[in-house]
């Protein structure tokens, strides 16, 4: 059963969210992907976020652009976390979905990473040190990775 739903806006930010679930895989955290839009279909984005929990999802990484609003709307129907990864592209590069994802009504949190890869895999990271809260298989391989960070550094 996956620990981790992760949902993006459109197909096209399939490339944008590999690094999410290479993470996610080196990590050993099982989940699923789903292509969900805010705008294109808001009952598709109400019916997972209020069915989330009730399959096993711990923890939701959703990745869009533009105006971002996925994070947010999947935010309004559940209370499990939300991480949201910001989507470059269009004539502002990324920085409208930043803006939509980070400034969120106090109430319905959603937390979000950086724009571009390095966003993509802290989602991951995030995820899993929130779940290595529960899951000490998790913790553990987050915490070896982490250890492995140490000798990039010299």
């Amino acid at each position: 059963m996956p620990h981790v739903g992760v949902v993006m806006g459109s197909k096209s930010d399939a490339e944008t969210v590999q690094p999410t679930l290479d993470v996610l895989k080196e990590l050993g955290i099982d989940f699923e992907v789903s292509v969900i839009s805010a705008h294109r279909t808001p009952e598709k984005a109400r019916e997972y976020g209020m069915s989330a929990r009730e399959r096993g999802i711990e923890v939701i990484i959703a990745a869009a652009g533009r105006a971002a609003h996925l994070p947010g709307v999947l935010a309004s129907w559940t209370t499990l976390p939300i991480i949201g990864v910001p989507v470059g592209g269009g004539e502002l590069d990324g920085i409208d979905a930043l803006y939509s994802i980070v400034q969120m009504p106090a109430g319905i949190p959603v937390a979000c990473v950086a724009l571009g890869s390095a966003g993509a895999k802290n989602a991951a990271y995030l995820a899993a040190e929130i779940l290595g809260l529960k899951y000490d298989e998790i913790r553990q391989a987050y915490e070896e990775y982490r250890k492995g960070l140490q000798g990039d550094s010299k």
